[in-house]
This record gives structure tokens, C-alpha cells and sequence, in this order.
């Protein structure tokens, strides 16, 4: 892990729970953990969550995805971000939930960059209401396999 990124950089190997633990702190840990587990629950064996390794720069990311992109874990410096990217589709079941969102996520999802891709939304994971809107945009992308 390099001190002078925030994000864990060392190439050697994926990071460990411990490692992502002590990086990102306890309480954003508490959220990383409940959000793994959420995904595991409501899209069983749908998922192989994957490390990837973006350099120097951009440092170890834990990306779950089948076909498309779902979502990205973002380990940062006392800090968990999470990424969801959404298509053109996707953007408009957004607007259908969007009173449903905190007004926080709203700015971050209307303050997103858009690429050819999608919109890039990242969203800091930091309360209970940040992860009720992760829940709720993740849906948009992949309905549960769980019974309604």
C-alpha cells in the first residue's frame, strides 16, 4: 500500500479483508462487508466479484460483473467509493426512481461524467441512506433473483 496514494497501490497481490479493513477504515468497512454481502444474497451465483489491478494510479478495484458491468468496490484511503456505470437504457430507469434517491446521491448522479459507455457515477459509501440508494440504483441495473 503506498502512504502517498489513496488508494492501495502495491502490486504484489490483491488486497486482504484486513487489508481493506485497516485502508479504509472500520466504519466504511462495516458498509463494504454489508453491501458484499447484499449483492451475495439478492444475486446468488450471479457474481464472481474480480480484483483488478489498474496501476499505480487508479491501484486494486473489486469489480463484480456477468456479461456487463454491474458495479466497482473502490478502495480508497479512509474512504469506500463504489462505481456503477449506466447505459443510455439504464439512465432513464434512474429518472423513474430518482425521488426514491437522497439528495445527496441525486447530485452525484447528476454531477456524474458521461462517457460512451455510460454515466460514471461514483457514490460515497458512508451511511445507512448512501447504501438504501446503492440497493436501489443496482436494481436498476440487474433485477434480484430473489422472490419479491
Amino acid at each position: 500500500m503506498n502512504e502517498l496514494s489513496s488508494r492501495i497501490t502495491k502490486r504484489d497481490n490483491p488486497p486482504s479483508a484486513s487489508d481493506i479493513e485497516a485502508w479504509i477504515e472500520s466504519e466504511a468497512y462495516k458498509y463494504w462487508k454489508h453491501l458484499t454481502h447484499q449483492i451475495n444474497q439478492k444475486y446468488p451465483k450471479v457474481f464472481i466479484p474480480e480484483w483488478l489491478y489498474g496501476g499505480q494510479k487508479h491501484g486494486w478495484t473489486l469489480r463484480y460483473k456477468k456479461n456487463k458491468s454491474f458495479c466497482t468496490f473502490i478502495p480508497e484511503k479512509n474512504r469506500f467509493a463504489l462505481l456503477i456505470v449506466f447505459g443510455a437504457d439504464e439512465r432513464a430507469k434512474v429518472e423513474a426512481i430518482r425521488d426514491r434517491l437522497s439528495a445527496q446521491t441525486q447530485k452525484e448522479y447528476d454531477n456524474a461524467k458521461t462517457y460512451h459507455d455510460g454515466n460514471w457515477v461514483v457514490l460515497t459509501v458512508d451511511s445507512d441512506r448512501v447504501v438504501k440508494d446503492v440497493i436501489l440504483l443496482l436494481a436498476v441495473k440487474r433485477k434480484s433473483k430473489l422472490k419479491q
